[in-house]
């Protein structure tokens, strides 16, 4: 996933591709015109066959340290795409000695913070970690992978200290996030158009005490992180509109996700879509109108994953939507009843058997006297 204003010039945008047997599957990936579809918003492996901008968008997936093929891959991209070609590369892979680079630490919440500045502390961490501008994102994220192993990930990038692109600090956003019950988190996606190519973005909306933020990472400083003063659901959105204006970029759709749950380990994917906009084909009274509806839903708790929609049965009059039991035979009934029957025979003996049993006693006793 990349920044998508990153195409306000040509050389520094970026678009997702097919990664090679290094990273795992192996795609064709081919340039996509305008009006060929944007898509590119599912899973990991479909992220990495699309485009995005007009660029190869490649993915680690050997984890850490990278393998040989990965390694190369890497350094062979940024050879093409770096304006000094090999020159830059070469520099760098044969200097004797290299700066050792910066470990931010990662901030911690203390209890005199306000959320505000919490979140600033947040997003000041992801600045240090840098945008990653070498064209091959570090960490694989894949969307269908539930919140667990994504907050795994995010953990590997706090040890790993490397930069990041904005699908990842998305990630990182919701673990940095999640021991603050009162700070709502969703993923918020542009899908916008610029010079005949399609971008892709994403941020974390924040929602907390009324008002609407985000947290982000992105080339252009505008199209990241959001103070959280914004008063609507709507307002957020028109700013990042307003915002990639400036880089003469028009936006297509928004897609907005659920409230992500606070629970690290929870085996419940990540809802990124539940929202989908056509703002290219709408009104922004009807956008508005849109947002608002959806916030409110979201706020209110009443809107549920698509996951865990169930597809709906027709109910027949008289039967109900449960699984049917099988019907016992009539062997098993029989003997249900015969038990039950049994039962009730044994609980009325019962006391005449205590009776018997105290009397063949005391006559057990007195025989034995007689002797």
């Amino acid at each position: 996933m990349t920044g998508a204003a990153a195409g306000g010039g040509g050389s520094g945008s970026t678009r997702r591709a097919a990664v090679g047997k290094a990273g795992g599957r192996s795609r064709s990936a081919q340039p996509r015109a305008a009006g060929g579809g944007g898509g590119g918003s599912g899973g990991g492996s479909e992220e990495e066959e699309q485009r995005d901008g007009g660029s190869l968008f490649l993915v680690n997936k050997s984890g850490f340290p990278m393998d040989g093929q990965t390694w190369e891959r890497m350094w062979g991209h940024v050879e093409r795409v770096h304006p000094d070609g090999g020159a830059v590369a070469a520099a760098i892979r044969s200097a004797a000695r290299l700066a050792r680079p910066s470990v931010p630490p990662v901030p911690n919440y203390k209890l005199s913070m306000s959320i505000p500045e919490w979140l600033q502390a947040i997003q000041t961490y992801m600045k240090m970690l840098q945008y990653n501008h070498t064209g091959t994102q570090f960490f694989e994220i894949r969307k269908t992978r539930p919140l667990s192993g994504l907050m795994e990930t995010a953990k590997e990038m706090t040890r790993e200290s490397l930069p990041i692109k904005c699908l990842e600090a998305v990630i990182l956003g919701i673990y940095l996030t999640n021991g603050q019950p009162s700070v709502e988190r969703f993923p918020i996606s542009f899908k916008t158009h610029f010079s005949g190519n399609y971008f892709h973005h994403v941020v974390l909306g924040i929602y907390c005490n009324g008002r609407y933020g985000s947290l982000g990472m992105s080339r252009r400083s505008d199209l990241m992180d959001k103070p959280l003063t914004y008063r609507t659901l709507s307002d957020l959105i028109f700013e990042f509109e307003d915002s990639y204006k400036k880089y003469l970029h028009s936006v297509k759709k928004v897609k907005i996700g659920l409230y992500v749950p606070h629970e690290p380990h929870s085996f419940q994917p990540i809802e990124w879509k539940q929202l989908v906009l056509n703002v290219s084909k709408m009104m922004r009274t009807e956008v508005r109108k849109e947002l608002e509806k959806f916030a409110r839903d979201m706020r209110m708790k009443i809107l549920k994953p698509s996951s865990a929609h169930s597809p709906m049965k027709e109910r027949s009059r008289g039967k109900s939507l449960s699984p049917r039991r099988r019907q016992a035979s009539p062997q098993r009934r029989a003997c249900r009843r015969d038990k039950s029957v049994g039962l009730l025979v044994s609980s009325a003996l019962f006391p005449p058997l205590l009776a018997g049993l105290r009397w063949w006693t005391r006559k057990e006793t007195w025989l034995r006297s007689m002797r």
